[in-house]
């Protein structure tokens, strides 16, 4: 599913958003939002390219280069090429078999503000 800015939704489940506070020693309880609380997506932010290490951004550099140059290489360099981008292909797998993590901000009706929230925990309304 993929949330909106402007969107209504509401949370899918009840929602615990702090652990038990203590005040002076005190337990005094802790904050939590029921499901079904409605609200309104203001922002949402896709996490996807704070993910990619430096070997998925080399092998993306590297596999265009090949791809787009490589049949007009001289053998030796194209097979070095090669290599070297068959060897960062672990890390380019791997990235590319994370699931994009998409993380929202919601103002809700009550005035509670939720924000950095994966956008799992919301429905649309």
């Amino acid at each position: 599913m993929t949330l909106r800015a402007g969107q209504r939704v509401v949370l899918a489940a009840d929602t615990r958003l702090t652990d038990s506070a203590e005040v002076s020693g005190v337990v005094v309880g802790f904050l939590s939002l029921a499901a079904g609380t409605g609200g309104t997506v203001e922002q949402v932010v896709d996490h996807q390219d704070e993910d990619e290490s430096d070997d998925v951004r080399e092998y993306e550099r590297l596999k265009s280069l090949l791809d787009a140059f490589g049949g007009e290489m001289p053998s030796g360099s194209r097979r070095q090429l090669e290599e070297k981008v068959g060897s960062l292909e672990p890390a380019w797998t791997a990235f590319r078999e994370r699931a994009p993590r998409v993380s929202v901000r919601v103002s809700f009706d009550n005035g509670f503000i939720l924000d950095g929230a994966q956008e799992e925990l919301f429905v649309p309304a």
